[in-house]
């Protein structure tokens, strides 16, 4: 999750200026993956808090914490969202990191995405490289 990683969304898929942050989601299991990278205590499971990002943490997760040290600070539980908590497991067994960046889907200025075709149409105007949607994955490749 490097700092050219922010870069790149901005510019090639989000359309919208360099300053703009994106939010970490995380694991709970036990509070203990969140805590290892945010100060502060408890879940946040609709990105309302925005805790320090620990100073041994902003290297490994540059894309995520904003110019102030913190983050707009998602927590994910097994029991609330089985997909999203097994990719970022998945992605932990793979990087050591259980951090992903979380973005809304849609581009500056147009709503969020709400339906199959809406994420289609987002999909072929940026350089994304993949969309998945359920168990359908699309790739440009």
């Amino acid at each position: 999750m490097t700092l050219g990683m922010k870069d790149y969304l901005n510019n090639q898929v989000k359309h919208r200026e360099s300053f703009r942050p994106f939010a970490p989601v995380v694991l709970v299991v036990l509070e203990e993956k969140a805590n290892e990278y945010f100060h502060g205590e408890g879940s946040s499971p609709f990105m309302l808090l925005s805790p320090k990002v620990k100073e041994n943490k902003k290297h490994i997760i540059p894309a995520v914490t904003h110019i102030d040290g913190t983050a707009r600070l998602q927590t994910v539980r097994q029991q609330s969202n089985e997909q999203l908590w097994r990719l970022i497991v998945a992605f932990e067994t793979l990087t050591g990191v259980p951090v992903l960046l979380n973005t809304s889907f849609n581009l500056r200025g147009e709503p969020i995405v709400c339906t199959p075709q809406d994420a289609i149409d987002v999909f072929q105007r940026t350089k994304m490289d993949c969309l998945v949607m359920g168990n359908i994955v699309v790739d440009k490749i």
